[in-house]
């Protein structure tokens, strides 16, 4: 099983359901973004420059996605936690996900590279 398959089958429900829903978005949201196993992490490239990733916050346990040039961005529902250039969409893995807002924060971001 690759890295990729194992870090999402090793997540407990729901975030399992979740993190998984969020992969299906992202790679649906435009053709030139492609998933890779970096740092311990999916990642998500667009023309092979660092787009995002998921990941499991370790205080409260719920998936986000980190937004690398998040500083360039100015959407309501993101948040730098202290951050310099990341910024974070925190994701309740028990509620619907905003599918709307994550289309709108990804495509600001593919502005960045554009």
């Amino acid at each position: 099983m690759k890295a990729l398959d194992e870090y999402y089958e090793n997540q407990p429900e729901p975030n399992r359901s979740c993190l998984l829903t969020l992969r299906e978005i992202i790679l649906n949201h435009n053709s030139q973004i492609l998933e890779v196993w970096k740092y311990q992490t999916p990642f998500f490239l667009f023309n092979g420059k660092m787009l995002c990733y998921l990941s499991v916050d370790r205080r409260t346990q719920q998936p986000y996605i980190g937004i690398v040039e998040g500083r360039y961005l100015d959407h309501p529902a993101l948040t730098s936690g202290g951050r310099k250039r990341i910024k974070i969409l925190s994701v309740d893995p028990e509620a619907d996900i905003q599918v709307i807002i994550v289309r709108q924060i990804l495509k600001e971001a593919i502005q960045v590279y554009t």
